[in-house]
């Protein structure tokens, strides 16, 4: 799925991303507003990982989305 329609769709994936990556916390999620780069550092402080790692994980999520759109 494309950045831009996550960001646009952020409130409604919350459930998702929480699924995904249950230690962010809704006051972190509302902070990072769909906003890839926040995400990602907020997963790298979270789960210790890289940034390429975060990224990845990411890039992962967002294709899984896409998928189950379809």
């Amino acid at each position: 799925m494309n950045w831009n329609t996550i960001e646009g769709n952020w409130k409604q994936l919350n459930g998702r991303i929480k699924e995904a990556w249950g230690k962010l916390t809704d006051d972190e999620l509302d902070i990072i507003g769909g906003k890839r780069d926040r995400l990602v550092g907020k997963l790298q402080e979270h789960y210790g990982w890289a940034q390429e790692e975060a990224e990845k994980k990411v890039d992962e999520w967002s294709a899984k989305l896409e998928k189950a759109r379809r």
